[in-house]
């Protein structure tokens, strides 16, 4: 079996509805200071979802070892249920009494608006999930509580777990000191484009310069690829065509999945990051974070016909 790999994060519910109109022709912006409305929504489908559940699954497609490190709800018993199912280690999956698992409840009308509320439950209680003597080969501390990022990044940081810094929805959260902070214990910073230029003007530092004190930076560019940056300099990962393009959602999880694993093989930086690009161009033709379901040969095959490696038999 492959070297494990912990994935702190969120585990989340996500409720989507479908309003079959346009909000604009239903809010009156003179009306604003006193909004009350309400939608019908017809189709409406529930999610699995989080940062660390969403990693979890593209590992596993991959043939990784995911260790999901999360706190979770009382209602979540499916979603444990789907992760056994799944054959993915549960066992640092803590359960807190009386709370619920974050949920996101998202109301999108025909031009993809979205109205959206977000729980965060059991996710408040984060930093209570201790990874202090687990071993892995490597570890991700990807968006969840805040106070729970910075627990598992200390934790990671004095067991001697390498891990990769995954900023992502949690860029409100940190300022430039707790960016820095941060990175003073990761060994690798991955953020898309727009979360890379808030991380230069928080901490007053451009990314290849971030890059000098860390293993690797990596900002991915949607359908323009990435940039690598290493100790070597920096370099561009071509990107490839999508079969068709989707849904989003989910494709920067299933990138650091693509990562991660090349990581546990020992594969170079840019071959992690070229298997990144072929995970999120791979879930960008699916709805939903967790619903597509290549075959670890199908995606050695995408692999070879874009950048001409393999996944290992």
């Amino acid at each position: 079996m492959a070297s494990p790999v912990l994935v702190c994060g969120s585990m989340a519910f996500d409720t989507i509805a479908v309003f079959e109109g346009r909000f604009k022709e239903h809010i009156l912006p003179e009306r604003v200071q006193s909004l009350s409305v309400s939608f019908l929504t017809p189709s409406m489908r529930k999610e699995y979802g989080g940062c660390a559940g969403n990693i979890a699954y593209n590992l596993k497609l991959l043939g990784g070892n995911p260790v999901p490190v999360a706190t979770v709800g009382e209602d979540a018993g499916d979603y444990l249920e789907r992760l056994r199912a799944l054959e993915i280690d549960a066992s640092r999956v803590k359960v807190i009494p009386q709370t619920l698992t974050a949920q996101c409840f998202i109301t999108t009308d025909l031009d993809d608006n979205q109205i959206a509320a977000f729980h965060p439950g059991a996710m408040s209680f984060s930093a209570q999930n201790d990874v202090s003597g687990a071993q892995a080969a490597w570890a991700i501390v990807a968006p969840d509580a805040k106070e729970g990022m910075f627990a598992h990044a200390e934790r990671l940081h004095a067991a001697g777990i390498p891990f990769i810094f995954d900023l992502g929805q949690a860029m409100p959260l940190f300022d430039g000191a707790d960016l820095r902070r941060m990175l003073q214990w990761a060994q690798v910073l991955t953020v898309n484009d727009y979360e890379a230029g808030v991380v230069e003007q928080r901490t007053g530092s451009s990314i290849a310069e971030l890059a000098r004190g860390l293993q690797a930076a990596i900002v991915t560019r949607g359908g323009e690829g990435a940039s690598l940056w290493t100790k070597e300099g920096e370099q561009q990962i071509a990107p490839i065509a999508a079969a068709q393009v989707v849904d989003p959602t989910g494709c920067g999880d299933a990138h650091r999945a693509g990562l991660l694993y090349g990581l546990s093989l020992g594969w170079s930086w840019l071959d992690c990051c070229r298997l990144g690009n072929v995970m999120g161009a791979i879930k960008i033709a699916s709805r939903g974070p967790q619903n597509h379901r290549p075959s670890r040969e199908e995606i050695s095959n995408a692999l070879l016909q874009s950048y001409g490696i393999r996944l290992p038999v």
